[in-house]
Parts: structure tokens; C-alpha cells; sequence
């Protein structure tokens, strides 16, 4: 999990409530919870709904996260690597500048029109 967010272009990894957390630009992507076995990540609620239903051994909230739709928990031993992956990446494009994307995409910003 630490290696998928830092590979993404400005991606920084501080704590959030004494567990790693990862953020870009100052903006929450996503922490470990005190279980060290479940990841917080924000996401889009329609992405979140979705997640939920198709797969609750995976994907789950808590009465805590009922009220905050942008985020979802993450049974790290059940997902799936690209699934996680793709997970952060959503997460990190919601708030990476425009360099950033560029340079997530192998582009200079000077070569964007």
C-alpha cells in the first residue's frame, strides 16, 4: 500500500491519529486505520455505493464513515492489488495540480495544450 501512494507524483506520507496517512498538495488520500489491517481511502459516494454492495468482505464502512460518503475502508488482505492501486490513484487525481497529473501521465506540463 505505501509503495502503490508514493509512486504517485507528489505524494507525501505523515500521520493521521498515530498511523501513517498519505496526502498531496495537503489534501487527505488516505490512512491506515489503528488495526494496521484496514486502509481509509477517499473516493467518490457513487464509487463507495458501488464497492459496498458488489464485494462487503472487501469494502465496508462504519457507523463513523456513515456520515462522511467520500470515504470507504479497505480490508487490506482482501483486495486486490490493481483494485487498490486504481483505488489511490482516483483519490490522488482529485487533488493533484496539473503538473501532476501531467507528470503521472509521462507528459511535461509544457507539452499540455
Amino acid at each position: 500500500m505505501r509503495a502503490l501512494a508514493l509512486a504517485l507524483p507528489g505524494m507525501e506520507e505523515g500521520s493521521s491519529y498515530g498511523t501513517p496517512s498519505f496526502r498531496v498538495r495537503k489534501k487527505f488520500i488516505a490512512r491506515l486505520k489503528e488495526d494496521g489491517e484496514t486502509l481509509v481511502v477517499k473516493v467518490d459516494p457513487e464509487a463507495r455505493e458501488v464497492l459496498t454492495r458488489a464485494e462487503p468482505e472487501t469494502f465496508f464502512i462504519t457507523d463513523h464513515y456513515a456520515g462522511y460518503p467520500e470515504y470507504l475502508l479497505v480490508r487490506l488482505a482482501k483486495v486486490e492489488r490493481s483494485v487498490l492501486a486504481r483505488l489511490l490513484e482516483e483519490g490522488w487525481r482529485g487533488a493533484a495540480s496539473g503538473q501532476q497529473l501531467a507528470a503521472h501521465a509521462g507528459k511535461t506540463p509544457s507539452a499540455r495544450k
